[in-house]
């Protein structure tokens, strides 16, 4: 099968969210979600309960500090309804600059820093 997604690298990185949206009927949902990955143009988030609408607009923000949360409008590109692991995929609309360097870029020198797991000697 082809790759259809297209934005370069992503991170597999596990950001604290917290998503803001009205549903078709106008009423207003927030919940807590897990970024699984940050790409350059958005980010896939695990979110437990109610799930906003492909196309739909959404508010995200990045809780990952506390003291510097940031704020993004992004749009639902895919929604994915499993049961025992919902997700959705979010796609900027603005701040890209922003986004890149303070969720992208961040989440890169998170994962660099780390250092591998030292091999367990069974012998």
């Amino acid at each position: 099968m082809q790759e259809r997604r297209k934005g370069g690298s992503r991170y597999n990185i596990s950001f604290p969210v917290r998503i803001r949206w009205k549903n078709e009927a106008g009423e207003e949902f927030e919940q807590d979600g897990l970024t699984e990955n940050v790409g350059l143009h958005g980010t896939l988030v695990f979110m437990p309960r109610n799930l906003p609408s492909v196309g739909s607009r959404v508010q995200l923000t990045v809780t990952e500090k506390p003291k510097a949360e940031m704020s993004f409008t992004v749009q639902v590109i895919r929604v994915v309804r499993n049961a025992a692991h919902p997700q959705v995929a979010f796609k900027l609309t603005d701040s890209m600059r922003l986004w890149k360097k303070e969720v992208f870029e961040y989440a890169r020198q998170i994962l660099a820093a780390e250092r591998p797991d030292e091999i367990d000697d069974w012998n």
